[in-house]
């Protein structure tokens, strides 16, 4: 049975409480859209957002005609997204709402025997705003390589030096200072390499700003993966904690750069976690031969 618009009296109550979720769903997005594009200066970014916003209010009057009533947004979603969004960047916050609406796609397809002119709204999901979404340009992410960079030789190299030192010094205090000396001479290096990396490939990115990124993520994360050992006595435990560290950053700079670029999260978390926890388990016991052969004793 195929349903015309406005005719509601003919929908089940099943299908028109799916009709009302999605239509809150889109005066939602509407919302977000126009309170981001109000707050951004960039006038392109401003175009493509007020773009959405239209193509969202659009979508809330085509179920209206439906479910015959009016809806405000979902409020806690708006302060969320919004949030979000501010936070961690216009893409990625918008990337991430985009795909948790994709999720309703099965739904659009079941409608659809119901209501044919859902094909139209299922397209627009499907494509239109997503190559919305990619005419964005936010500089940010112009230099995730460089944070990448940062963050993965920081977790690799020095995963794996706190693991020899936790075995040849056993003093967590001697493990901090160590690490904190490395760590800092480490992220200068890295930082010099990708300005020159930069400069060298004649990028379009600016290779102060990349040296930057770099260097800092590896400096910041080098300060979290210390810290267990400037607050804990037992050097074992301490890097205990600083594996489970290092795990949460994986997680958490993974699904970011999964859902900011469009990258397969599965496949990316595995690799990262798998060179950073062998490399981390090959300096243990590096430090253990060194500890056993050299006689280190502090």
């Amino acid at each position: 049975m195929r349903i015309a618009e406005g005719a509601s009296s003919e929908l089940s109550p099943e299908l028109l409480e799916r009709i009302e979720v999605f239509q809150k769903g889109e005066i939602t997005e509407y919302e977000i859209y126009q309170k981001l594009a109000a707050l951004i200066p960039d006038p392109h970014n401003r175009m493509v957002l007020e773009k959405m916003a239209r193509e969202e209010l659009g979508h809330y009057s085509f179920w209206k005609r439906f479910s015959g009533k009016d809806m405000g947004p979902d409020r806690l979603k708006l302060v969320f997204y919004y949030l979000v969004t501010r936070i961690f960047g216009l893409t990625f916050g918008i990337k991430l709402m985009e795909k948790r609406e994709s999720e309703a796609v099965e739904t659009y397809r079941e409608i659809l025997v119901v209501i044919p002119e859902t094909a139209r709204i299922l397209e627009d999901e499907k494509e239109h705003e997503h190559q919305i979404v990619g005419m964005l340009d936010e500089k940010s992410l112009r230099y995730v390589g460089s944070v990448v960079l940062g963050i993965n030789d920081a977790l690799v190299e020095f995963t794996g030096s706190l693991a020899g030192f936790t075995l040849a010094l056993q003093n967590t205090q001697l493990i901090a200072a160590a690490g904190l000396i490395m760590g800092i001479a480490a992220s200068l290096s890295m930082g010099a390499s990708e300005y020159l990396s930069q400069k060298s490939e004649r990028s379009e990115n600016n290779p102060v700003t990349a040296a930057f990124y770099t260097g800092g993520a590896y400096v910041l994360t080098v300060v979290v993966l210390i810290m267990p050992f400037l607050l804990m006595n037992g050097p074992l435990q301490a890097f205990a904690v600083t594996l489970t560290l290092a795990l949460l950053i994986i997680v958490l700079f993974t699904f970011y750069t999964s859902v900011a670029k469009d990258l397969p999260f599965l496949k990316r978390f595995a690799e990262m976690a798998t060179i950073s926890l062998g490399i981390a388990a090959i300096s243990f016991v590096i430090g253990i031969l060194v500890r056993v052969y050299l006689n280190v004793e502090v």
